[in-house]
């Protein structure tokens, strides 16, 4: 004999059926989340406490936040007073440590510094450079408004448009344009990508240095 389920029988089945299919992206996607921050191979300098504090704090921010996108090296030093650097092998430092917004833009400030070395093409970042000079031909070249040196502040105007664009995405457009107007070096780049951030977005995608999706 053959038993029809009622429709309120298979409607609670789909319900079932509903929750352990949420259940179980959950699952999967803290378990990648913890997965993909224990790729990270993150070293102390000097073994201090201090730096112990700054390894726990990046191992908790790679495990609350998915930042597979920006992941471009796997190798990372925390050290105490020095300025955060992206190589040759990326580096932050123990000023941040109370500071998770900050401590996360300024790995993933550096992350775009090898994303851009990595895998941008020479040709395309020459000539994205020279059509920043055209649109910004009297920018700072020295520290804090600008960087060290001319090449270095138009590199900046794209590796900090980056960084709004994906702080954006990892923890939102306010919040990340709060954060970053309130950094206190590269203060005329941050300025004017945030007040510009339409037309240098419209000259990285033009050059193919946007990052890619997932």
């Amino acid at each position: 004999m053959m038993y029809l389920h009622s429709p309120s029988v298979r409607w609670k089945g789909m319900k079932t059926h509903g929750l352990y299919v949420l259940v179980g992206l959950v699952v999967l996607s803290i378990s990648g989340l913890a997965s993909h921050s224990k790729t990270v191979d993150i070293r102390l300098h000097g073994g201090t406490q201090l730096e112990e504090r700054g390894r726990e704090q990046l191992r908790r921010l790679l495990q609350t936040y998915d930042l597979s996108r920006w992941l471009f090296t796997h190798k990372v030093l925390i050290q105490s007073r020095v300025i955060p650097h992206s190589h040759p092998v990326l580096t932050l430092n123990t000023r941040y440590i109370e500071d998770d917004t900050a401590q996360l833009a300024t790995f993933v400030h550096e992350q775009l510094h090898w994303f851009l070395t990595e895998h941008a093409g020479r040709q395309e970042m020459d000539t994205a450079n020279s059509d920043l000079r055209k649109l910004y031909p009297k920018a700072p070249t020295e520290p804090p408004e600008g960087a060290r040196g001319e090449e270095s502040t138009y590199l900046h105007l794209i590796v900090c448009y980056l960084e709004l664009q994906s702080l954006t995405e990892l923890i939102g457009e306010n919040r990340a344009r709060e954060h970053l107007a309130s950094i206190d070096h590269y203060t005329w780049v941050y300025r004017t990508v945030l007040a510009d951030a339409g037309r240098i977005g419209e000259l990285v995608t033009r050059h193919g240095l946007a990052v890619p999706e997932r």
